[in-house]
This record gives C-alpha cells, structure tokens and sequence, in this order.
C-alpha cells in the first residue's frame, strides 16, 4: 500500500527536558544532597515532580564512569528526541547509545512493554468507541515510532470490547501489502463483531493516500460480507493520528 510520508495511542504528553534541574558537578548521585536525588524526590514530592530524564534515570539505576545514570537519560532523550522515542528503540539502537549495556536494554525494552500491556488492558476494559482516546494512546505507543509501515488490527465483539490486536502485515518506509481476505479469514475465526484498523507512516504526515481510501473501502466491502462492521481506519504517526471515522469517509 503506497502511503505518504507520516509517523501512531498518544499517551500523556511527554516533555524529554520537563523540569531540567541544576545539579552538582560529580559523578555519583549517592554524592549529590539528598534533596536533588532522584529517588529520594520521588518518594517525598511524588512522580509527577520527576523531569523525564530523573525518571528514565531510576530504571537505568547506574551510571558509568564519568557519567551518572542522570546524564545518560538525557542522552537517550537527546538521541531519540522523546520518551516515547526511548521506549519504541530496538535493542541494537539501545545497546549502540553510551552507558546502555545488554542488561539496561532489556529493562527498558520491558518496560515498554509493560506500559503496551498496561495500555492494552485500558482498552479491553470499556468499549472502544466510548473512549477513543486510549486506543490512540496505544496505537502510538505500538506503531507510532516504528521505522517501516505496520498495518494493524483491532478485532472487537458485539460490545465493541477488544479481544486482540494483529500485525496484520508489514512493509518498507512507505508501502505495506495488506490482504483484506486474511482480515475476513481471521474475524470469522475470532467471531468478532467489527474492527478498527490501523497504520503508521514512518515519515510523517497522516494524510491517507489514494490508496489508503481504495483499501478502506475494499475492507469495508469485504467484512460486510460476513456482517463485521468496519468502525474506523486509523492513520497514525507519532505524535498525530487521522481518523477515517471522524473525517466523515467510511460510507455508510
């Protein structure tokens, strides 16, 4: 599928240099006063007190030499430009930043999955299109930073509640090839009674293409063979997502 350029469900907006603070000049946070440590600010004024770096810091735990587990989140963030940036990294791009070593890229590739999981229940819990916003916030988090096109989706039952997300296919930098015979194949084997479905455009924008409004109607057709409702198609980059519902272009 032919796409423009374009980046996907947006989780709270992430600042990567929120509340920058002045710190000692050393190398050990265990030296700095107790009142600009990070895990000690946590736990008397709360998360929230935390810039991003502080809080990337406490899952790092250490630093390496001439650096603290402080000054190497910032690094990340400078590197990947967001938080939600750090959490969409691979392993190989992780592991190629400085101070991150195998064991500190397993905690943070965990912990993106953690906050995917945890988004995922979020959407299990109540119908989808009574609370778009975290379907979004999770289709972000999941293919939002991806560096190919990724086609998902969403299977829902007759109270639009999700019972799975599928990759569905994946491509190059700006084409996918979906199959909508696949997507019928598998909501007949679910029961599912619609689906939202969902790509990303890795090199920004979300304007759907020509072909993006050609496969939409041809999975609109498709499904309505087999009495499964399309809701939505949703074009999704990083920071921005455009919905096919909303714009009023999924026929009636």
């Amino acid at each position: 599928m032919a796409a423009q350029s374009a980046c996907l469900i947006e989780q709270p907006d992430f600042e990567p240099f929120a509340a920058a603070r002045a710190v000692p000049a050393t190398n050990r946070i265990l030296d700095w006063p107790e009142r600009d440590r990070p895990r000690e600010r946590l736990l008397q004024l709360g998360a929230h007190a935390l810039s991003d770096a502080e809080l990337l810091s406490l899952f790092l735990n250490t630093g390496r030499p001439g650096m603290t587990s402080v000054d190497i989140a910032r690094d990340l963030l400078v590197q990947f430009e967001t938080l939600r940036g750090v959490l969409a990294a691979t392993a190989a791009q992780l592991r190629a930043c400085s101070g991150i070593g195998p064991a500190k890229a397993a905690l943070l590739l965990a912990v993106s999955e953690l906050c995917q999981r945890a988004l995922a229940e979020k959407t299990r819990s109540r119908p989808l299109m009574d609370s778009p916003q975290p379907v979004e916030d999770y289709l972000k988090l999941l293919i939002g930073n991806r560096p190919h096109e990724v086609f998902v989706t969403l299977f829902l039952d007759v109270k639009h509640c999700l019972i799975t997300t599928d990759e569905s296919a994946t491509g190059t930098i700006s084409r996918v090839a979906v199959y909508p015979r696949e997507i019928v194949r598998r909501a007949l084997a679910l029961n599912a009674a619609s689906v939202i479905v969902a790509h990303n455009h890795p090199s920004g924008g979300v304007a759907p293409s020509a072909s993006d409004r050609r496969l939409t109607r041809m999975l609109q057709d498709a499904l309505a063979l087999i009495d499964v409702q399309l809701l939505d198609h949703l074009v999704v980059a990083s920071n921005e997502i455009f919905s096919f519902s909303r714009q009023g272009l999924l026929s009636a």
